[in-house]
């Protein structure tokens, strides 16, 4: 069956097909750290959406599995090679096909990159507020498969919020349109919100619609403080918020992955910044405030920190702000420098970040691990990392990462709040959801995928798992 498979993939897509095999070691991996320990049955690069409708009608014929991929820079294991799959690389299709100025909406294929849209709509006084640290590389399709989150989702919402319809290829290579071109939609079910987030388990994305913003002029205010510890930087990012301020960017650098980040980048990088001063042990929260009424915003938010014990600067010198966004945004290559990374992502209620960087130090001190922390304060999502050598993440690993999202759970929060549950979390996935619910999503998996074949082992188990 491989390879009379085989064969008919290449009858009908030619050369999009290859058995190469770097290319099906790239397809083994993304960014998280994991690893599949085989490679698949060939990679297809698809095109077009003609493409991948031939592929999924071949697979759902001969019960092939097949995952979907962009660009790999997954974080959770979502579109990783699976034992005798297709991996079905949509990264090719990367054309912006309509940008609507009157109606503030983008038309694209999902392997558009999310920098690279931006960088469109920018002459054109637009913007698209989705903003993952992962901008430069990651696409909008997996930016829409994981409900990608990012730096300004705080004020200005997740990628959910933002798509307005999709087309998505179904199992059996029929194509699905949801979603409307109107500001507003409530006819039927909303399978846009629901597609979005599935993780490539309901269909393939191929194409969205999109919800752009005018950039609004005005003065973008960047406020830096260094505080004594992470329990008090958390604390004065509960403040701000608790104080009904709405930064576009507030964001919490713990000790340890502050070092790490000035390890990696050196102290040229940091020089003119407030970076540059931190000592050591000392944690960092970064607030940006935009559109009109910033240098007043940028005031509250500086007191807020000065009376959480921090040691405040403020700045309207844009070259700084980007400077410190970029300085953010390296952290996963500062930690993947040294090693693999487990990167987490739970989120709670921002009342109670200081109680779950607590837990975090609690439970690094237990296993003997540092868990370098970063977070996007303003919404209560936090990434604790951990650093590990070898192909296998350790077991001490796995059982620091069980007791925090234990933690983060019982604090009223959630296993993730924007990289998805891909393989890495599904074996917490029923504890959090409970049975009920649990149940009606594995029955919604089978009704849109009723052969099992679309990413199988992703956020459910495989059934030869």
């Amino acid at each position: 069956m491989p390879q009379d498979l085989l064969d008919r993939l290449r009858d009908a897509l030619g050369a999009s097909v290859t058995t190469d095999p770097a290319a099906l070691d790239a397809s083994r991996e993304d960014r998280s750290g994991w690893r599949s320990a085989s490679r698949p049955l060939a990679v297809v690069h698809a095109a077009s959406v003609g493409e991948v409708q031939a592929v999924l009608r071949l697979a759902h014929e001969t019960r092939t599995p097949v995952v979907p991929r962009g660009a790999g820079t997954g974080l959770a294991g979502g579109a990783i090679a699976s034992p005798g799959a297709i991996v079905l690389d949509v990264s090719r299709m990367n054309r912006i096909l309509e940008v609507s100025e009157a109606d503030e909406l983008a038309v694209v294929e999902p392997g558009v990159l999310n920098g690279d849209l931006n960088d469109a709509l920018a002459p054109l006084g637009l913007w698209f507020a989705p903003d993952p640290a992962s901008r430069a590389i990651s696409s909008i399709g997996g930016n829409i498969a994981t409900n990608a989150g990012g730096l300004l989702c705080a004020k200005y919402g997740v990628t959910r919020e933002a798509v307005l319809g999709l087309a998505v290829v179904l199992a059996d290579g029929r194509v699905l349109r949801t979603g409307h071109r109107t500001v507003k939609g409530v006819t039927g079910y909303d399978l846009t919100a629901l597609l979005t987030g599935s993780e490539g388990t309901l269909g393939v994305i191929v194409e969205a619609t999109v919800r752009l913003r005018p950039i609004v002029p005005g003065e973008v205010v960047t406020v830096a403080a260094a505080f004594p510890g992470v329990e008090a930087a958390a604390a004065a990012s509960a403040a701000v918020t608790a104080a009904r301020i709405r930064p576009a960017v507030l964001e919490l650098i713990d000790a340890a992955a502050l070092a790490r980040i000035a390890a990696h980048l050196g102290d040229a990088a940091l020089a003119g910044t407030p970076l540059e001063q931190t000592e050591i042990g000392e944690a960092f929260l970064l607030a940006q405030s935009d559109d009109g009424g910033s240098a007043e915003e940028a005031a509250r938010i500086a007191d807020a920190f000065a009376a959480a014990g921090g040691r405040v600067s403020v700045s309207t010198d844009a070259a700084t702000g980007e400077r410190l966004l970029d300085i953010r945004r390296a952290m996963h290559p500062a930690l993947a420098a040294s090693g693999n990374v487990l990167i987490e992502d739970v989120a709670v209620p921002r009342s109670r970040l200081p109680e779950m960087f607590r837990a975090i130090e609690e439970i690094g001190a237990r296993y003997g691990i540092e868990i370098p922390t970063i977070a996007h304060a303003g919404d209560g999502n936090l990434h604790p990392n951990f650093v590990f050598t070898g192909d296998e993440v350790p077991s001490d690993v796995w059982a620091a990462a069980d007791d925090l999202f234990r933690a983060a759970v019982a604090l009223g929060g959630t296993l993730t709040g924007e990289h998805g549950v891909g393989i890495l979390k599904r074996r917490w996935l029923a504890d959090e959801l409970g049975d009920d619910s649990f149940g009606l999503q594995r029955g919604i998996k089978e009704l849109f995928d009723p052969t099992g074949i679309l990413n199988p082992g992703v956020m459910f188990a495989a059934s030869d798992d």
